[in-house]
């Protein structure tokens, strides 16, 4: 609105000044090298005019011509800068959507248009990354590290690189380098002092954690805390005699009390200088801010020369700071034990052994043999300190160790190690063992049964006597127990073959057998069935019918069984070398083979067992 009457107001000014003009004639007249020329105000006003129009008109193309080639430079500076632009851009998105074809292509393309761009040269790193080229990702960040205003960035990126190929000493190196560089940098201010504390250079770690507190790096109470560490790390390690330990884990033990490598070294530290009250005032304050059982034990050594029954009565003391934590019961008892106090051992440890770890355990299998003997209770304790949780140990980074260090080894990370149960050691594991009797045996304890030699052929057998024969007879009811395997049958002699007479008669025994095998096939007969012997041709007789419920009678070598069933069987007379009990009907001639296997045999007739048995 403004500008509409700011604009009306111009053209008023200048149709003013026109109508003034008009009504003001007058000449003008020029007198310039012998030349007069008159003309009207207006003509001379408009005159001016155009020769102004035409001078800035002239300047104008002039100048352009002049910045003609720096325009056209710039102009394509530009248009290259927009297409770097749009390269970085569409490669920063296809790093994030994972395609490292694009991105490659992209950073290529934004190298060849802008190649001192920082970010191209970021691309180009990332890429390379992505692509799995860590030799073109290090060339590019040494690039960037060669230049003052990507040197932090290179740094990094050389530093991340060294890690990945598990290069600790070109990592800490660029580390070095990038906090040197510049103290307020983060990760690399914390990489140093992980990397000294790998080392185990303490005096080193102690001046890059005061550098990361100057910088702000630290909040006020973490730097208490891990300067203690380092301090009692130092103190640990042997380099530095005892009365600078003693000054190192005294300053510790201020700025951390509760510190326990500090106090139990210190405690040990007081004792041998002769300072006892003093160790134990340490012990003692320690305790009651974290029950450990190192300072159990330092606490028990503060006084090597008292009774067991003294010991006993300082370590209730030092429980007394803690009453219900564990490590406190478990202190008295151990004392106890010492003292012969197994009544004040069994009623410390009474309130845990529902849920026992394995000290706990332990300690009861030592109770329970020392108190009255009883082995046996000793071994089942011992047996559940197998399966019980363990106790609590120092862990850090999925490391279990017996002692306490400063820093883990596997990270440098400063404190690390905590006094707690291991993660995978939560759950009992191990087999479990019962030494309870009459309980069944695991499946796989249970050994099978070597198996029975095959039969031998018919040729190898060897003919039944009369009293195998009887002791095959023998009802079920009075045959010794045998294992339920198959045995083999006995092999009847050939078609047309015998080994002796044939004896006739009438009408033909009935042989109970205990399981017996029918038919060819190898099917037992049903439960109940008696087996019912087939008719047996004359000697010289060309063929024999088979039947499927004919019994096969088992040969059993066992002297002791034959002599047995012989004292119980009365053997009939019969002719000798008989080679089976089968008989055969009597008979006016030879028997037709053809019409046997059509005939049903004959029923079976039972006679009565005083035949053959007392």
């Amino acid at each position: 609105m403004i500008r509409v009457l700011l604009f009306l107001a111009a053209v008023t000014a200048l149709a003013f000044g026109a109508v003034w003009l008009a009504d003001r004639p007058g000449d003008i007249a020029v007198t310039w090298l012998g030349y007069r020329v008159e003309t009207s105000v207006m003509v001379g006003i408009a005159a001016l005019i155009a020769f102004v129009v035409a001078v800035i008109l002239v300047w104008s193309i002039l100048r352009a011509i002049v910045k003609a080639p720096a325009a056209f430079a710039a102009r394509r500076l530009d248009r290259r800068a927009r297409k770097a632009y749009k390269a970085i851009s569409q490669g920063i998105v296809a790093i994030g959507a994972g395609d490292a074809l694009s991105a490659r292509r992209f950073a290529n393309e934004a190298q060849r248009l802008a190649p001192k761009e920082p970010l191209a040269l970021l691309l180009g790193a990332q890429a390379a990354q992505l692509g799995g080229n860590p030799a073109d990702a290090e060339r590019t960040f040494r690039a960037m590290a060669a230049r003052e205003d990507t040197k932090l960035l290179g740094l990094h990126g050389l530093f991340i690189e060294a890690q990945r190929s598990d290069n600790a000493a070109a990592a800490r190196a660029f580390a070095e380098d990038a906090a040197k560089a510049a103290p307020n940098l983060a990760w690399a201010a914390e990489a140093v002092l992980q990397y000294r504390c790998a080392a185990g250079d303490w005096t080193g770690a102690l001046a890059a954690l005061e550098r990361n507190m100057r910088s702000g790096l630290v909040a006020k109470d973490t730097y208490k805390r891990q300067r203690a560490v380092l301090l009692t790390g130092r103190a640990l390690s042997g380099e530095v005699d005892a009365e600078m330990s003693k000054a190192l884990v005294t300053e510790a033990l201020k700025l951390s009390p509760g510190l326990v490598p500090a106090a139990a070294l210190a405690g040990r530290l007081l004792t041998e200088s002769g300072q006892a009250r003093k160790a134990a005032k340490v012990v003692e304050a320690a305790y009651a801010i974290n029950p450990h059982p190192d300072l159990v034990e330092t606490y028990a050594g503060i006084f090597p020369n008292e009774s067991n029954r003294d010991r006993l009565g300082r370590i209730r003391g030092l429980a007394k700071l803690a009453p219900n934590h564990p490590e406190s019961a478990m202190a008295v008892a151990r004392a106890a034990i010492d003292a012969q106090e197994f009544a004040t051992a069994r009623s410390s440890l009474a309130p845990m052994l529902t849920m026992p770890t394995q000290r706990m355990a332990s300690m009861m299998a030592e109770l329970e043999e020392k108190e009255g003997g009883d082995v046996g209770r000793s071994r089942e304790w011992m047996r559940r300190a197998l399966q019980a949780t363990r106790d609590p140990t120092w862990t850090a980074d999925g490391l279990v160790s017996a002692k306490w260090m400063p820093a883990s080894p596997i990270s440098g990370r400063i404190d690390a190690f905590e006094w707690r149960i291991p993660i995978a050691d939560l759950a009992p594991q191990g087999p479990v063992i019962e030494h309870d009797q009459g309980r069944a045996a695991p499946a796989a304890s249970v050994t099978a049964a070597p198996a029975k030699p095959a039969a031998k052929p018919a040729a190898e057998a060897a003919p039944a006597s009369p009293a195998d024969r009887a002791a095959a007879a023998k009802p079920v009811s009075e045959v010794p127990p045998r294992k339920a395997e198959a045995e083999p049958p006995i092999p009847l002699p050939p078609p047309g073959k015998t080994d002796g007479p044939v004896i006739d008669a009438s009408p033909p025994p009935v042989v109970e057998t205990p399981t017996p095998r029918a038919g060819r096939a190898g099917r037992r007969p049903p439960s109940g069935a008696t087996p019912v012997p087939e008719p047996r041709p004359e000697a010289k007789s060309a063929a024999k019918p088979e039947s499927r419920s004919e019994p096969k009678v088992e040969a059993k070598p066992d002297s002791r069984t034959e002599a047995k069933a012989a004292e119980n069987v009365i053997v009939l007379p019969q002719p000798p070398d008989i080679p089976a009990p089968d008989f055969v009907p009597p008979s006016d001639g030879p028997p037709d083979v053809e019409a046997a296997k059509d005939e049903k045999p004959p029923e079976p007739v039972k006679q009565e067992r005083k035949l053959f048995f007392r």
